[in-house]
């Protein structure tokens, strides 16, 4: 841009150069036909001052094209922004969802630890009564072969 601009400003300098080293010739009057009627008018001032409209109207064009980008950056710039505000709440949703759902799992994790501690501890019980039950089927039954040894032996002596 800053070339651009150099470059913009030394050919304006050579041309205006120019035009002051060369001024009694652009200046001289010369007959001008306009299409419908002619006109005394120095060419040269004619041409440097039409050089100028254009000059001016280039500028004008330029200028406007600046401000139309400025403000385009600014949209682009609020949008983004929006996006940004947008993507930041669905990231802060997302992660209130996650949340909760780690939350729920974490509670059905809970739920299902004390389900499978009481059955475990009914187990157990049913366990040790049912070992309690055999251990006492056990004496029963050796008490009795016991006692059946016992009278087997004192019938015999």
């Amino acid at each position: 841009m800053y070339l651009r601009a150099l470059l913009a400003i030394l050919v304006l300098g050579a041309a205006g150069l120019f035009a002051a080293l060369n001024w009694n010739v652009l200046s001289s009057e010369t007959t001008l036909s306009l299409g419908f009627t002619t006109v005394q008018a120095p060419l040269g001032a004619s041409l440097l001052g039409l050089a100028l409209v254009f000059l001016v109207y280039v500028v004008y064009l330029l200028s406007a094209a600046l401000l139309e980008s400025r403000r385009h950056a600014r949209e682009l710039r609020a949008q983004r922004e929006i996006a940004e505000n947008a993507e930041a709440s669905r990231l802060y949703q997302l992660k209130v969802a996650v949340e909760e759902a780690l939350r729920e799992r974490n509670d059905q994790s809970a739920e299902l630890r004390h389900e499978i501690l009481a059955r475990l501890e009914k187990l157990e019980g049913e366990l040790r009564t049912a070992l309690e039950q055999s251990s006492n089927s056990l004496a029963a039954c050796l008490g009795e072969i016991e006692d059946r040894l016992e009278r087997a032996a004192g019938g015999r002596k």
